[in-house]
């Protein structure tokens, strides 16, 4: 078929079974937008889907991957931002999770996970109230029977960037932001 150039009109042989089928083979193949029916998901990168990191664990995430700490109540996340792009995460909790690292143990982790790249930042988020800087030095759980487990009297950021600095080795001059954010899910992009 052609397009009459003087009219814009159809002219010539109806198409060809073959023709039209290679034309809805090539519409069913060409990409769509898509409408989301449901509230958004975490934003997806090039990478594929976010790295989940769920209490208790550490993880990371590929240059250009997102995180996501779902469910940060009484938690702290601590993400560590790379030279390379890469991103280094934990989800520490209050009070261990079963099978999963306590407190006390979170950073450690997350320094092996490190392993002497260069880190260019720090980012600290959650519960900042709920936190004294030393549970990351003593879980809630490590008081036993008569022991008294401290409790935070007012948001320490300070205390919590030091620790978390400490924990990880990193030296005082080290970039550590602490910031205290509503419950619910991070994403960290």
């Amino acid at each position: 078929m052609s397009r009459s150039a003087s009219r814009g009109v159809l002219t010539g042989s109806a198409p060809s079974r073959r023709a039209v089928l290679a034309g809805a083979a090539a519409l069913a193949l060409w990409p769509a937008t898509a409408v989301a029916a449901e509230p958004a998901a975490p934003a997806r990168t090039a990478q594929g889907a976010p790295v989940r990191i769920t209490e208790g664990q550490v993880a990371e995430a590929a240059r250009g991957q997102a995180i996501l700490y779902p469910s940060v109540t009484s938690c702290l996340t601590v993400t560590v931002r790379l030279s390379g792009g890469a991103k280094v995460g934990a989800h520490a909790s209050l009070f261990r999770v079963p099978g999963e690292l306590r407190s006390d143990e979170i950073l450690g982790a997350v320094r092996r996970r490190v392993a002497g790249r260069r880190v260019l930042a720090v980012e600290v988020r959650g519960a900042v109230g709920a936190w004294d800087p030393s549970y990351f030095t003593k879980a809630i759980e490590g008081y036993g029977d008569g022991e008294t487990v401290p409790f935070p009297t007012r948001p320490d950021p300070d205390g919590l960037a030091r620790a978390v600095a400490g924990g990880l080795g990193l030296p005082a001059s080290a970039r550590v932001s602490v910031e205290d954010v509503p419950d619910g899910d991070q994403t960290v992009g």
